[in-house]
């Protein structure tokens, strides 16, 4: 009989437990249980050293207390996360980029349309209701398997809304980052990294006026009146950071 093996995240631990252990009376369910975004990773990790993978994840979509704001929530986990609190759907994310053959099933306490399009965003296959019926939770996930998408019937219309809005912002966004020229793009990125301003002049061997001036056309350009709001568009944009780990965007140039 071919296993299912199933990795149930909550920080709850009689929740997650409890869930567990009703899980695991399914002959073909193998069953795991970890109280943290960080220690899923660590059971990831292992299982995949192991080669014995994880099929399924149950994430809690509040895990750690967590809401945090904003579009794909999401960067990426790092695969030896930090051991501060990991939410929900940045761990979606995260299983995503490590993993992207383990699919994902956020368990929720509500509907919430902007949040279920934010899992989906960030790679999840479904959201399901926490006081859903055991029979229902073991259709999801067997249905992932299959490559399905299960969401609540209430839901559909609320994310379907969602998905179409953020898809507009992003093109939008795309469009307002083309306008840039080729330099003030890489500004950008520093700024995506979190870089200020005598760090991306250091960086891009450029004078700090001359990077204030490619600052004030960029937030020009996009818009937008802070480098918060810039950043913000930017990641709709699917602009990423300026590696910081390798050598400087440019080399030769002389101060501006």
């Amino acid at each position: 009989m071919v296993r299912i093996r199933v990795l149930v995240v909550d920080d709850h631990r009689i929740f997650a437990e409890s869930l567990a252990a009703a899980l695991a009376a399914e002959p073909d369910v193998e069953v795991s249980a970890a109280g943290s975004g960080p220690a899923a990773l660590r059971c990831l990790e292992r299982a995949a050293t192991e080669g014995r993978r994880f099929d399924v994840l149950l994430v809690d979509a509040d895990l750690g207390g967590g809401r945090l704001p904003g579009a794909r929530s999401a960067a990426p986990v790092p695969e030896a996360a930090a051991e501060g609190p990991v939410d929900g759907i940045s761990l979606v994310g995260g299983v995503r980029s490590a993993q992207p053959g383990v699919r994902t099933v956020v368990l929720a306490e509500r509907d919430e349309p902007r949040r279920a399009a934010l899992a989906l965003q960030a790679g999840a296959s479904g959201w399901v209701a926490k006081d859903c019926s055991l029979s229902r939770l073991l259709t999801v996930v067997r249905g992932v398997l299959r490559d399905e998408t299960h969401l609540p019937p209430a839901l559909l219309t609320g994310v379907l809304r969602e998905l179409t809005a953020a898809r507009k912002h992003r093109t939008e966004s795309e469009r307002l980052v083309e306008s840039l020229t080729p330099r003030e793009r890489e500004v950008l990125r520093c700024m995506v990294a979190g870089l200020g301003r005598k760090a991306v002049a250091e960086r891009l061997f450029l004078s700090p006026h001359t990077v204030r001036t490619h600052m004030q056309n960029v937030l020009g350009k996009l818009g937008v009146h802070s480098t918060l709001a810039a950043v913000a568009l930017a990641r709709r944009a699917g602009v990423g950071p300026a590696d910081l780990s390798g050598d400087v965007v440019e080399r030769g140039g002389q101060l501006a």
